[in-house]
């Protein structure tokens, strides 16, 4: 009998040691493939499917777009009124926003390459297009040069939003 209950007790510590090794390399594989998908970095406010960055220093519109760049983001691109909602608050200055003149279209453009809709808010007719637009909540808009120093809002889309919602 004690000869049975050493076996049987050798036999389910070895079934529960493996058990926990393939649990452990699990975790391990699920966690080296998530990282950094499903969260924002350090400073950068999550909303969505989305994270901005607030700037604190000020840029000219290049350096602000480059700097979007560099972070794997664009220049703030506002495709509704409800995606200022999660920092609305935050926003005390005019911002660099992705809106550019389009010279081959003759039109304002996203930094994507998408059309604006005049439905966000208002573009008058007065606007210089050698200029570049800076957004500050709730609908106003200056155009001013794009080599004045201000500050920006990037934006970065998650890539697991693209993932769960069955893009690539």
């Amino acid at each position: 009998m004690a000869v049975f209950q050493r076996t049987l007790w050798r036999l389910t510590s070895g079934v529960l040691g493996v058990t926990c090794l393939v649990l452990m390399a699990t975790l391990g594989i699920l966690l080296k493939n998530g990282s950094g998908c499903c969260f924002c970095q350090e400073k950068w406010i999550g909303y969505q499917c989305n994270c901005y960055f607030i700037s604190n220093e000020k840029k000219t519109w290049a350096e602000s777009r480059d700097f979007c760049a560099s972070q794997n983001s664009t220049l703030f691109q506002l495709k509704n009124m409800d995606e200022l909602q999660p920092f609305i608050k935050y926003l005390r200055n005019f911002y660099w926003i992705g809106l550019a003149y389009s010279d081959k279209h003759h039109a304002w453009m996203w930094e994507d390459g998408s059309a604006f809709s005049k439905d966000l808010f208002p573009l008058t007719k007065d606007l210089y297009p050698g200029n570049c637009i800076m957004f500050n909540a709730p609908k106003t808009v200056l155009n001013v040069p794009c080599t004045d120093e201000k500050f920006y809002i990037c934006e970065q889309l998650l890539r697991c939003c693209l993932v769960q919602k069955g893009g690539q």
